[in-house]
Parts: C-alpha cells; sequence; structure tokens
C-alpha cells in the first residue's frame, strides 16, 4: 500500500517491480522498464500513468553528486522553537522550505522541534548559514549542530 493524501493506494507485484525499478533509473525508456518487470509496453504505460496520477510516483530528479559541485559538507542541526502554535510551526516551515542549504527537514517528536540535513561548501558557509539564515527562522529558540564526517548510506543518492 503507498499513501495518496488520506487514502492508500493498492500496489500489486507489477506496481511494486515499476516503483523498485524506476527507483534504481527513472530515466529507463517504458520499454525497458516494461520487460524488466514482466509486462508488454501499453500495460506498463497505463500503470505508470496511473501511479503518477495517484501520487505514488511524485516525480523524477536528477541526482547529484555533491562533492562534484561544491556542496560535500553536511550538517545535521536540532532546531528547539520558542512557539509551536499551528501558526509559528507554518511559518518556520514556509522559511525552512525556502532555504537552499536545507536539504531535508522533519518535524520530530522528542526534546526538539525540527531536524535538518544542511548541505554547504565547507564549515566556514555552514557557519554562516547557521548564523545568518537558520538562526533568523521564525520562532528559533535555539539550535545543535553535528557535523557528518562520512556518508555510511545515503538512499537518496
Amino acid at each position: 500500500m503507498a499513501e495518496n493524501g488520506d487514502r492508500k493506494v493498492d500496489l500489486d507485484r507489477f506496481d511494486r517491480r515499476i516503483v523498485e525499478a524506476l527507483s534504481e533509473d527513472g530515466r529507463m525508456p517504458v520499454t525497458t522498464l516494461a520487460a524488466r518487470v514482466g509486462l508488454t509496453k501499453t500495460p506498463c504505460q497505463t500503470r505508470l500513468k496511473r501511479l503518477i496520477d495517484e501520487g505514488v510516483i511524485r516525480g523524477f530528479r536528477a541526482v547529484i553528486d555533491p562533492g562534484r559541485i561544491g556542496r560535500d559538507h553536511v550538517a545535521f542541526v536540532e532546531v528547539k522553537l520558542s512557539d509551536t502554535t499551528e501558526k509559528a510551526l507554518s511559518a518556520f516551515n514556509a522559511a525552512a522550505a525556502a532555504l537552499a542549504e536545507v536539504e531535508q527537514c522533519h518535524m520530530i517528536a522528542g526534546p526538539f522541534d525540527y531536524l535538518l540535513k544542511v548541505r554547504t561548501r565547507d564549515i566556514a558557509a555552514y557557519r554562516r548559514v547557521l548564523g545568518e539564515k537558520i538562526s533568523a527562522l521564525p520562532h528559533v529558540a535555539n539550535t545543535s549542530t553535528y557535523v557528518s564526517m562520512e556518508a555510511v548510506k545515503d538512499a537518496g543518492a
């Protein structure tokens, strides 16, 4: 099952094979995809369109090597807010989503409110982003930073 808004979408074995194959190579031609999952081209195209229309497949994108573009410094930032009303959370969410350096932003159930994955050129650039952008986000009370030394597994890459 996959979620589509508030409802679940039933996925059969062919749907799951399509999703798995495209998660490995989103540029795969439909004819190759069909052969890999055991379908002919037309039924595969129909299933692919349905998976996109139902929101199971939300889009396609290039996976970029951050080191090649000078963004290989990764820091995880715990953020504690001074206000956690719905209005304050919405303001923080919108502002954090607008920061190019914030690769991921997760609301957390725990001793802090958010966990951010921040990607910059180096520690000096991270320090500027922390001081000038993250600390200035709406309702930020305090932050704690953890610098990644090595990505052992990164399923998004």
